[in-house]
Protein backbone atom coordinates (compact mmCIF):
# COMPACT_ATOMS: atom_id res chain seq x y z
CA UNK A 1 0.00 0.00 0.00
CA UNK A 2 1.16 3.54 -0.73
CA UNK A 3 -0.05 6.84 0.67
CA UNK A 4 -0.55 9.78 -1.67
CA UNK A 5 -0.37 13.42 -0.57
CA UNK A 6 -1.54 15.86 -3.25
CA UNK A 7 -0.70 19.57 -3.07
CA UNK A 8 -1.48 22.35 -5.50
CA UNK A 9 1.48 23.77 -7.38
CA UNK A 10 1.13 26.99 -5.34
CA UNK A 11 1.16 25.15 -2.00
CA UNK A 12 4.06 22.97 -3.10
CA UNK A 13 6.11 25.99 -4.20
CA UNK A 14 5.35 27.76 -0.92
CA UNK A 15 6.61 24.78 1.12
CA UNK A 16 9.61 23.66 -0.95
CA UNK A 17 12.19 25.48 1.17
CA UNK A 18 10.59 24.19 4.38
CA UNK A 19 10.63 20.62 3.08
CA UNK A 20 14.28 20.95 2.04
CA UNK A 21 15.26 22.11 5.52
CA UNK A 22 13.12 19.78 7.64
CA UNK A 23 12.83 16.85 5.20
CA UNK A 24 9.66 15.72 6.89
CA UNK A 25 5.94 16.47 6.64
CA UNK A 26 2.94 16.13 8.93
CA UNK A 27 -0.39 16.26 7.15
CA UNK A 28 -3.93 15.82 8.47
CA UNK A 29 -5.74 12.79 7.13
CA UNK A 30 -9.35 11.63 6.87
CA UNK A 31 -10.60 9.66 9.86
CA UNK A 32 -11.72 6.95 7.46
CA UNK A 33 -8.17 6.37 6.23
CA UNK A 34 -6.87 3.30 8.07
CA UNK A 35 -3.13 3.20 8.67
CA UNK A 36 -2.56 -0.13 10.41
CA UNK A 37 -3.00 -2.26 7.30
CA UNK A 38 -0.48 -0.20 5.40
CA UNK A 39 2.17 -0.72 8.05
CA UNK A 40 2.34 -4.44 7.26
CA UNK A 41 4.54 -3.51 4.30
CA UNK A 42 6.84 -0.63 3.39
CA UNK A 43 4.68 2.48 4.05
CA UNK A 44 5.83 4.53 1.06
CA UNK A 45 4.45 8.06 0.64
CA UNK A 46 4.21 9.84 -2.72
CA UNK A 47 3.98 13.64 -2.55
CA UNK A 48 2.64 14.97 -5.83
CA UNK A 49 2.08 18.46 -7.16
CA UNK A 50 -0.93 19.36 -9.27
CA UNK A 51 -1.87 22.18 -11.61
CA UNK A 52 -5.68 21.87 -12.02
CA UNK A 53 -7.22 21.87 -15.46
CA UNK A 54 -8.12 25.24 -16.94
CA UNK A 55 -10.05 26.16 -20.09
CA UNK A 56 -6.76 26.70 -21.88
CA UNK A 57 -4.73 23.83 -20.39
CA UNK A 58 -5.07 20.23 -19.24
CA UNK A 59 -4.63 18.92 -15.72
CA UNK A 60 -0.97 18.33 -14.90
CA UNK A 61 0.48 16.29 -12.04
CA UNK A 62 4.02 15.29 -11.17
CA UNK A 63 5.81 13.28 -8.49
CA UNK A 64 7.87 15.75 -6.45
CA UNK A 65 8.90 13.99 -3.21
CA UNK A 66 9.01 10.44 -1.86
CA UNK A 67 9.12 9.39 1.79
CA UNK A 68 8.02 6.81 4.32
CA UNK A 69 5.58 6.92 7.21
CA UNK A 70 7.43 7.54 10.46
CA UNK A 71 7.33 4.48 12.69
CA UNK A 72 7.73 5.53 16.30
CA UNK A 73 5.04 3.52 18.04
CA UNK A 74 2.29 5.79 16.73
CA UNK A 75 1.94 7.24 13.27
CA UNK A 76 1.82 11.02 13.18
CA UNK A 77 2.40 13.65 15.84
CA UNK A 78 -1.32 13.89 16.64
CA UNK A 79 -4.40 11.76 16.01
CA UNK A 80 -5.81 11.90 12.47
CA UNK A 81 -2.50 12.89 10.91
CA UNK A 82 0.28 11.22 9.01
CA UNK A 83 3.96 12.04 9.53
CA UNK A 84 6.36 11.44 6.65
CA UNK A 85 9.96 11.10 7.85
CA UNK A 86 12.30 10.91 6.04
CA UNK A 87 10.97 12.88 3.08
CA UNK A 88 13.26 13.25 0.06
CA UNK A 89 13.00 15.29 -3.11
CA UNK A 90 12.97 13.33 -6.35
CA UNK A 91 16.25 13.58 -8.22
CA UNK A 92 14.46 14.61 -11.44
CA UNK A 93 11.04 15.74 -12.66
CA UNK A 94 8.63 12.81 -12.97
CA UNK A 95 5.38 13.65 -14.83
CA UNK A 96 2.32 11.57 -14.00
CA UNK A 97 -0.07 12.58 -16.80
CA UNK A 98 0.21 12.70 -20.55
CA UNK A 99 1.95 10.50 -23.10
CA UNK A 100 5.21 10.57 -21.15
CA UNK A 101 3.65 10.34 -17.71
CA UNK A 102 4.25 7.59 -15.18
CA UNK A 103 0.58 6.59 -15.11
CA UNK A 104 0.63 5.51 -18.76
CA UNK A 105 2.32 2.28 -17.60
CA UNK A 106 -0.57 1.35 -15.28
CA UNK A 107 -3.59 -0.68 -16.45
CA UNK A 108 -6.84 1.28 -16.59
CA UNK A 109 -8.35 0.02 -13.29
CA UNK A 110 -5.14 0.75 -11.37
CA UNK A 111 -4.85 4.19 -12.92
CA UNK A 112 -8.45 4.89 -11.90
CA UNK A 113 -7.71 3.79 -8.33
CA UNK A 114 -4.71 6.13 -8.23
CA UNK A 115 -6.84 9.04 -9.43
CA UNK A 116 -9.41 8.38 -6.71
CA UNK A 117 -6.65 8.33 -4.04
CA UNK A 118 -4.98 11.55 -5.22
CA UNK A 119 -7.55 14.22 -4.47
CA UNK A 120 -6.14 17.74 -4.34
CA UNK A 121 -5.25 18.85 -0.80
CA UNK A 122 -5.93 15.44 0.74
CA UNK A 123 -4.16 12.29 1.92
CA UNK A 124 -5.22 9.10 0.19
CA UNK A 125 -4.10 5.48 -0.05
CA UNK A 126 -3.95 2.96 -2.85
CA UNK A 127 -3.57 -0.81 -2.91
CA UNK A 128 -0.45 -2.93 -3.12
CA UNK A 129 -1.18 -3.57 -6.78
CA UNK A 130 -1.01 0.14 -7.58
CA UNK A 131 2.03 0.65 -5.37
CA UNK A 132 3.97 -2.20 -6.94
CA UNK A 133 3.10 -1.12 -10.48
CA UNK A 134 4.25 2.42 -9.75
CA UNK A 135 7.50 1.15 -8.26
CA UNK A 136 8.22 -1.06 -11.29
CA UNK A 137 7.55 1.83 -13.65
CA UNK A 138 9.73 4.21 -11.66
CA UNK A 139 12.64 1.77 -11.62
CA UNK A 140 12.28 1.00 -15.33
CA UNK A 141 12.02 4.56 -16.64
CA UNK A 142 13.76 6.69 -14.01
CA UNK A 143 16.81 4.60 -13.10
CA UNK A 144 18.32 7.17 -10.72
CA UNK A 145 15.24 6.89 -8.53
CA UNK A 146 15.92 3.21 -7.89
CA UNK A 147 18.69 3.89 -5.39
CA UNK A 148 16.47 6.37 -3.53
CA UNK A 149 13.70 3.77 -3.34
CA UNK A 150 16.17 1.17 -2.02
CA UNK A 151 17.30 3.65 0.66
CA UNK A 152 13.74 4.49 1.73
CA UNK A 153 12.41 0.93 1.67
CA UNK A 154 15.30 -0.28 3.83
CA UNK A 155 14.20 2.23 6.47
CA UNK A 156 10.54 1.37 6.05
CA UNK A 157 11.37 -2.27 6.75
CA UNK A 158 13.76 -2.06 9.74
CA UNK A 159 15.81 -5.10 10.80
CA UNK A 160 14.56 -7.72 13.21
CA UNK A 161 17.53 -9.09 15.13
CA UNK A 162 17.56 -12.68 16.25
CA UNK A 163 19.54 -14.38 19.01
CA UNK A 164 22.55 -15.41 16.92
CA UNK A 165 25.97 -14.07 17.95
CA UNK A 166 26.13 -11.99 14.75
CA UNK A 167 22.73 -10.39 15.32
CA UNK A 168 23.50 -9.63 18.97
CA UNK A 169 26.79 -8.01 17.97
CA UNK A 170 25.14 -5.99 15.18
CA UNK A 171 22.49 -4.91 17.66
CA UNK A 172 25.15 -3.37 19.90
CA UNK A 173 27.03 -1.80 16.98
CA UNK A 174 23.78 -0.31 15.68
CA UNK A 175 23.10 1.25 19.07
CA UNK A 176 26.58 2.76 19.14
CA UNK A 177 26.16 4.15 15.62
CA UNK A 178 22.86 5.79 16.53
CA UNK A 179 24.35 7.31 19.68
CA UNK A 180 27.22 8.82 17.69
CA UNK A 181 24.82 10.45 15.24
CA UNK A 182 22.87 12.00 18.12
CA UNK A 183 26.03 13.31 19.72
CA UNK A 184 27.28 14.82 16.47
CA UNK A 185 23.84 16.25 15.63
CA UNK A 186 23.49 14.55 12.25
CA UNK A 187 20.13 13.22 10.98
CA UNK A 188 19.37 9.72 12.24
CA UNK A 189 18.23 8.79 8.75
CA UNK A 190 21.84 9.16 7.59
CA UNK A 191 22.75 5.69 8.88
CA UNK A 192 19.31 4.13 9.23
CA UNK A 193 18.91 2.21 5.96
CA UNK A 194 20.40 -1.22 6.62
CA UNK A 195 20.41 -4.71 5.13
CA UNK A 196 22.01 -7.69 6.83
CA UNK A 197 25.59 -8.17 5.51
CA UNK A 198 26.38 -11.45 3.76
CA UNK A 199 29.19 -12.28 6.22
CA UNK A 200 28.41 -12.70 9.91
CA UNK A 201 31.86 -11.30 10.72
CA UNK A 202 31.27 -8.03 8.84
CA UNK A 203 30.81 -4.76 10.76
CA UNK A 204 27.29 -3.49 11.23
CA UNK A 205 27.99 -0.50 8.99
CA UNK A 206 28.89 -2.81 6.10
CA UNK A 207 25.14 -3.27 5.66
CA UNK A 208 24.27 0.42 5.52
CA UNK A 209 22.80 1.89 2.33
CA UNK A 210 23.95 5.48 1.74
CA UNK A 211 21.42 8.09 0.71
CA UNK A 212 21.78 8.88 -3.02
CA UNK A 213 23.12 12.35 -3.82
CA UNK A 214 23.00 14.62 -6.82
CA UNK A 215 25.60 13.72 -9.47
CA UNK A 216 27.05 17.23 -9.16
CA UNK A 217 27.96 16.47 -5.56
CA UNK A 218 29.50 13.02 -6.00
CA UNK A 219 32.97 14.16 -7.08
CA UNK A 220 33.22 16.55 -4.14
CA UNK A 221 31.91 13.90 -1.79
CA UNK A 222 34.44 11.24 -2.78
CA UNK A 223 37.36 13.67 -2.88
CA UNK A 224 36.77 15.00 0.62
CA UNK A 225 35.89 11.58 2.00
CA UNK A 226 39.35 10.36 1.04
CA UNK A 227 40.78 12.42 3.89
CA UNK A 228 39.19 10.06 6.37
CA UNK A 229 41.14 6.95 5.47
CA UNK A 230 44.72 7.83 6.28
CA UNK A 231 44.47 6.92 9.95
CA UNK A 232 43.29 3.40 9.15
CA UNK A 233 45.29 2.82 5.97
CA UNK A 234 47.18 -0.17 7.39
CA UNK A 235 43.89 -2.07 7.54
CA UNK A 236 43.07 -1.31 3.93
CA UNK A 237 44.36 -4.63 2.62
CA UNK A 238 44.19 -6.68 5.79
CA UNK A 239 43.45 -10.39 5.62
CA UNK A 240 41.30 -10.55 8.74
CA UNK A 241 40.38 -7.01 9.79
CA UNK A 242 37.12 -5.68 8.42
CA UNK A 243 37.02 -1.89 8.43
CA UNK A 244 34.01 0.00 7.10
CA UNK A 245 34.01 3.82 6.93
CA UNK A 246 31.15 6.25 6.36
CA UNK A 247 31.78 9.98 6.02
CA UNK A 248 29.04 12.59 6.48
CA UNK A 249 29.25 16.32 5.68
CA UNK A 250 26.62 18.89 6.63
CA UNK A 251 25.86 22.25 5.02
CA UNK A 252 28.14 24.14 7.44
CA UNK A 253 31.21 22.06 6.58
CA UNK A 254 31.23 19.79 9.63
CA UNK A 255 32.53 16.31 8.83
CA UNK A 256 31.79 13.11 10.73
CA UNK A 257 33.91 10.02 10.01
CA UNK A 258 32.28 6.85 11.35
CA UNK A 259 34.59 3.84 11.40
CA UNK A 260 33.39 0.34 12.33
CA UNK A 261 36.14 -2.26 12.82
CA UNK A 262 35.99 -5.99 13.51
CA UNK A 263 39.12 -8.13 13.62
CA UNK A 264 37.89 -11.36 15.20
CA UNK A 265 35.20 -13.89 14.29
CA UNK A 266 31.89 -13.04 15.87
CA UNK A 267 31.90 -16.14 18.09
CA UNK A 268 35.08 -15.00 19.88
CA UNK A 269 34.34 -11.27 19.97
CA UNK A 270 34.46 -9.69 23.43
CA UNK A 271 31.84 -6.99 22.93
CA UNK A 272 31.35 -3.53 21.49
CA UNK A 273 33.16 -0.25 22.20
CA UNK A 274 32.00 3.20 21.15
CA UNK A 275 34.32 6.21 20.89
CA UNK A 276 33.47 9.77 19.91
CA UNK A 277 36.32 12.18 19.19
CA UNK A 278 35.74 15.92 18.80
CA UNK A 279 38.81 17.05 16.90
CA UNK A 280 38.51 20.85 17.46
CA UNK A 281 38.69 20.34 21.25
CA UNK A 282 40.88 17.19 21.12
CA UNK A 283 38.46 15.36 23.36
CA UNK A 284 36.97 11.87 23.27
CA UNK A 285 34.55 9.78 25.29
CA UNK A 286 34.67 6.00 25.51
CA UNK A 287 31.69 3.71 26.11
CA UNK A 288 32.01 -0.03 26.66
CA UNK A 289 28.81 -2.05 26.17
CA UNK A 290 27.58 -4.68 28.61
CA UNK A 291 24.32 -6.53 28.00
CA UNK A 292 21.95 -6.86 30.93
CA UNK A 293 19.98 -10.06 31.30
CA UNK A 294 16.56 -9.58 29.66
CA UNK A 295 14.65 -10.76 32.75
CA UNK A 296 16.73 -9.84 35.80
CA UNK A 297 18.09 -6.71 34.06
CA UNK A 298 21.45 -7.17 35.78
CA UNK A 299 24.91 -8.69 35.34
CA UNK A 300 27.31 -10.39 37.72
CA UNK A 301 30.64 -8.66 38.18
CA UNK A 302 33.45 -11.07 37.38
CA UNK A 303 37.23 -10.82 37.21
CA UNK A 304 37.11 -9.91 33.51
CA UNK A 305 34.86 -6.90 34.14
CA UNK A 306 37.13 -5.71 36.95
CA UNK A 307 40.11 -6.06 34.62
CA UNK A 308 38.26 -4.06 31.97
CA UNK A 309 37.62 -1.30 34.51
CA UNK A 310 41.37 -1.19 35.18
CA UNK A 311 41.99 -0.70 31.46
CA UNK A 312 39.40 2.04 31.24
CA UNK A 313 41.14 3.86 34.07
CA UNK A 314 44.38 3.64 32.07
CA UNK A 315 42.57 5.22 29.12
CA UNK A 316 41.41 8.08 31.34
CA UNK A 317 45.03 8.91 32.11
CA UNK A 318 45.50 10.04 28.50
CA UNK A 319 43.72 13.24 29.50
CA UNK A 320 45.54 16.27 30.89
CA UNK A 321 44.28 18.94 33.35
CA UNK A 322 42.23 21.82 31.88
CA UNK A 323 44.18 24.96 30.99
CA UNK A 324 41.33 27.19 29.81
CA UNK A 325 37.58 27.52 30.46
CA UNK A 326 36.56 25.60 27.31
CA UNK A 327 38.51 22.56 28.57
CA UNK A 328 36.66 22.30 31.88
CA UNK A 329 34.70 19.09 32.39
CA UNK A 330 32.19 18.00 35.02
CA UNK A 331 34.58 15.31 36.18
CA UNK A 332 37.65 13.29 35.32
CA UNK A 333 35.68 10.41 33.79
CA UNK A 334 35.93 10.14 29.99
CA UNK A 335 35.11 6.40 30.12
CA UNK A 336 31.65 4.95 30.69
CA UNK A 337 30.04 1.54 30.76
CA UNK A 338 26.60 1.23 29.19
CA UNK A 339 24.54 -1.48 30.83
CA UNK A 340 22.27 -1.95 27.83
CA UNK A 341 18.90 -3.60 28.19
CA UNK A 342 17.06 -5.20 25.30
CA UNK A 343 13.74 -6.44 26.76
CA UNK A 344 12.64 -10.02 26.38
CA UNK A 345 11.26 -10.53 22.87
CA UNK A 346 12.97 -7.42 21.50
CA UNK A 347 14.79 -9.58 18.97
CA UNK A 348 11.44 -10.39 17.35
CA UNK A 349 10.46 -6.73 16.91
CA UNK A 350 11.68 -4.19 14.33
CA UNK A 351 14.50 -1.99 15.58
CA UNK A 352 13.21 1.30 16.99
CA UNK A 353 15.49 3.94 18.51
CA UNK A 354 18.29 3.34 20.99
CA UNK A 355 18.36 0.58 23.57
CA UNK A 356 17.46 1.66 27.11
CA UNK A 357 20.27 1.37 29.60
CA UNK A 358 22.41 2.94 32.29
CA UNK A 359 25.51 5.00 31.47
CA UNK A 360 27.91 4.66 34.40
CA UNK A 361 31.24 6.52 34.75
CA UNK A 362 34.05 4.22 35.83
CA UNK A 363 34.67 6.06 39.13
CA UNK A 364 30.98 5.64 39.98
CA UNK A 365 31.15 1.89 39.29
CA UNK A 366 34.10 1.64 41.69
CA UNK A 367 31.98 3.23 44.44
CA UNK A 368 29.08 0.94 43.66
CA UNK A 369 31.28 -2.14 43.89
CA UNK A 370 32.47 -1.03 47.34
CA UNK A 371 28.93 -0.47 48.59
CA UNK A 372 26.52 -3.04 50.02
CA UNK A 373 23.88 -2.06 47.44
CA UNK A 374 25.61 -4.27 44.85
CA UNK A 375 26.29 -7.23 47.17
CA UNK A 376 24.57 -10.52 46.44
CA UNK A 377 21.51 -11.45 48.50
CA UNK A 378 23.18 -14.27 50.44
CA UNK A 379 24.57 -13.24 53.80
CA UNK A 380 28.30 -12.65 53.66
CA UNK A 381 28.37 -13.08 49.89
CA UNK A 382 31.23 -11.52 47.97
CA UNK A 383 29.23 -11.61 44.75
CA UNK A 384 28.62 -8.23 43.18
CA UNK A 385 25.71 -7.40 40.89
CA UNK A 386 25.09 -4.36 38.69
CA UNK A 387 21.54 -3.72 37.53
CA UNK A 388 18.39 -1.69 37.92
CA UNK A 389 17.60 -3.12 41.34
CA UNK A 390 21.06 -2.31 42.67
CA UNK A 391 21.75 1.15 41.21
CA UNK A 392 19.59 4.01 42.43
CA UNK A 393 21.05 6.73 40.20
CA UNK A 394 22.44 6.60 36.70
CA UNK A 395 22.77 8.65 33.53
CA UNK A 396 20.14 8.02 30.89
CA UNK A 397 21.00 8.04 27.20
CA UNK A 398 19.62 11.57 26.76
CA UNK A 399 21.62 12.89 29.72
CA UNK A 400 24.82 11.25 28.53
CA UNK A 401 24.44 12.52 24.97
CA UNK A 402 23.74 16.07 26.16
CA UNK A 403 26.86 16.08 28.34
CA UNK A 404 29.03 15.04 25.40
CA UNK A 405 27.36 17.41 22.92
CA UNK A 406 28.05 20.35 25.23
CA UNK A 407 31.67 19.32 25.80
CA UNK A 408 31.07 18.65 29.52
CA UNK A 409 32.40 15.08 29.40
CA UNK A 410 35.50 13.68 27.74
CA UNK A 411 39.27 13.80 27.74
CA UNK A 412 41.36 16.95 27.38
CA UNK A 413 44.21 17.42 24.94
CA UNK A 414 44.25 13.94 23.35
CA UNK A 415 45.44 13.55 19.77
CA UNK A 416 44.21 11.57 16.78
CA UNK A 417 47.35 9.44 17.10
CA UNK A 418 46.41 8.53 20.67
CA UNK A 419 42.90 7.79 19.51
CA UNK A 420 44.18 5.51 16.75
CA UNK A 421 46.47 3.66 19.17
CA UNK A 422 43.54 3.11 21.52
CA UNK A 423 41.28 1.85 18.72
CA UNK A 424 43.99 -0.48 17.44
CA UNK A 425 44.53 -1.89 20.93
CA UNK A 426 40.82 -2.53 21.45
CA UNK A 427 40.52 -4.19 18.04
CA UNK A 428 43.58 -6.35 18.71
CA UNK A 429 42.05 -7.36 22.04
CA UNK A 430 39.00 -8.73 20.23
CA UNK A 431 36.43 -5.95 20.55
CA UNK A 432 34.18 -4.59 17.84
CA UNK A 433 34.82 -0.84 17.74
CA UNK A 434 32.60 1.95 16.43
CA UNK A 435 34.48 5.25 16.44
CA UNK A 436 33.38 8.64 15.11
CA UNK A 437 35.62 11.66 14.58
CA UNK A 438 33.95 15.04 14.18
CA UNK A 439 35.91 17.81 12.43
CA UNK A 440 34.85 21.41 11.82
CA UNK A 441 35.87 25.05 12.03
CA UNK A 442 33.19 25.76 14.66
CA UNK A 443 34.15 27.95 17.57
CA UNK A 444 33.20 26.92 21.08
CA UNK A 445 30.40 29.50 21.04
CA UNK A 446 29.10 28.34 17.66
CA UNK A 447 29.01 24.73 18.86
CA UNK A 448 27.02 25.71 21.92
CA UNK A 449 24.62 27.80 19.86
CA UNK A 450 23.98 24.92 17.45
CA UNK A 451 23.52 22.43 20.26
CA UNK A 452 21.04 24.62 22.14
CA UNK A 453 19.04 25.52 19.05
CA UNK A 454 15.65 23.77 19.27
CA UNK A 455 14.32 25.15 16.01
CA UNK A 456 14.10 23.36 12.70
CA UNK A 457 17.55 22.45 11.45
CA UNK A 458 18.64 21.72 7.92
CA UNK A 459 18.89 17.95 7.62
CA UNK A 460 20.76 17.74 4.33
CA UNK A 461 24.15 16.05 4.19
CA UNK A 462 26.59 14.28 1.91
CA UNK A 463 27.45 10.64 2.48
CA UNK A 464 30.34 8.55 1.17
CA UNK A 465 31.59 5.09 2.07
CA UNK A 466 34.83 3.15 1.96
CA UNK A 467 35.34 -0.54 2.75
CA UNK A 468 38.66 -2.07 3.69
CA UNK A 469 39.84 -5.58 4.35
CA UNK A 470 38.35 -8.78 2.88
CA UNK A 471 34.97 -8.66 1.11
CA UNK A 472 31.90 -8.94 3.29
CA UNK A 473 30.49 -11.90 1.39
Amino acid sequence: MAFIVTLSSEELDANQDKFRIEQRLTKSRPKSLKLDAALDGPPIVLLIGETPAQPDRERSRWLAWIGIVARHGTVGAVEKSITVDPLRECLETIPLDGSEGLLRDLPGPLRQEFDQASLLGAVGACSDAVSQSLERALRARWHRLGSLLDWLIAQADPPVFGDSPADLSWQEQRDATGSLLRIADFPLAALAAWQRPRSVDAPYTAGLIPQPVEHSLIDYDVRVAGEAFGMFSEWRHGDTVRCDIHVLHDASGRRLEVVNVNATPVESRLGTDMLYYHEPTKSFVFVQYKRLGPDARSIYVDARLRSQLDRLEEVARLSRPPAQPSEWRLGNDPCFVKLAHWPQGASRQPVQGLAPGMYLPVSYIRLLLDDDCTRGKRSGSDTRILGYNQIERHLTGTQFIDLVKHGLAGTIGTTREQLYALVKQRVDDGHSVVVATESSDESVRARQTRTRDRGAKRRTYLHSTYKQGPPAG
